[in-house]
């Protein structure tokens, strides 16, 4: 099975491409949000490995991966990420993180960034968490999951997704989520206190943030003005998507993403 101790968690992953030597271009390693799995890039995954190597990964608490009872902080899940690129000889690749995903990949960037060339961050949720006046619904949620949180999720997840969307995607994630531990509870908290305005203009990569421009959760707005705070950042709404635009409009991503590393790649390229 594909495992890796880091941390003293094992963190489960998929590595797509190496039958094709790894690919022939820049590797990509996807970040989930919470509480679901790496399955939520499916499609990224599928089109990618064709020519890219391709590496998910169910972070600590969520999917197939060990679920601690403690250390499920981004701080922690950071430095699992690093090191699971250690494990894997990574080197110089493209991370793209959706919702708290984001920030991980982001941090992580900030953390090292001479083995990151670049992030993707899709609805990412920056700061938004620590806005005053997000307490007491956060709270509010928490209290929701505790209680049911079967009820609370079926509740809660369909507004993840825009108008339209599949309401599989929303089924298939409560269950993902329910497979997780009930420990990742423990980001909220720490999700609450984190700001990434504070840190973002220390970034010497370049960012790309996409949005669904239909997402209730996080405004497009959070995306906005990180691009904007970014040294190398640029902002990509995604049309008739919410939170999670990689499953609602994955053409449209898939296209964004092999964008970015045509991008990337000929910026590395040394001059003639």
């Amino acid at each position: 099975m594909p495992y890796a101790t880091v941390n003293g968690i094992r963190l489960f992953h998929t590595d797509k491409g190496a039958d094709r030597a790894h690919g022939t271009g820049m590797p990509v390693l996807f970040l989930h949000g919470w509480g679901t799995s790496g399955r939520v890039w499916d499609a990224q995954e599928a089109d990618l490995a064709a020519d890219h190597r391709v590496v998910t990964v169910d972070w600590r608490g969520c999917g197939r991966t060990d679920q601690p009872a403690a250390g499920n902080t981004i701080a922690a899940n950071v430095a699992d990420i690093l090191g699971l690129m250690d494990v894997l000889a990574l080197d110089r690749a493209l991370l793209v993180g959706s919702s708290v995903g984001a920030n991980f990949a982001l941090e992580g960037a900030l953390r090292s960034p001479e083995r990151v060339a670049g992030v993707v961050s899709v609805n990412g949720t920056g700061y938004w968490l620590s806005q005053a006046g997000m307490s007491e619904p956060v709270r509010s949620l928490r209290t929701a999951l505790a209680a049911d949180r079967a009820a609370a999720l079926a509740d809660w997840v369909p507004r993840w997704f825009g108008p339209g969307a599949d309401p599989d995607l929303a089924r298939q994630t409560v269950q993902r989520i329910l497979q997780s531990g009930v420990f990742i509870d423990e980001l909220f908290a720490d999700t609450a206190s984190h700001d990434m305005r504070e840190t973002i203009g220390r970034l010497a990569v370049p960012v790309f943030f996409a949005h669904g421009r239909l997402d209730t959760e996080i405004p497009l707005e959070v995306s906005r003005t990180l691009a904007e705070l970014a040294p190398y950042g640029e902002l990509h709404v995604i049309e008739r998507a919410g939170h999670m635009p990689h499953q609602e409009q994955p053409a449209v991503v898939n296209a964004l993403i092999r964008a970015v590393l045509a991008r990337l790649a000929t910026e590395a390229a040394p001059s003639a």
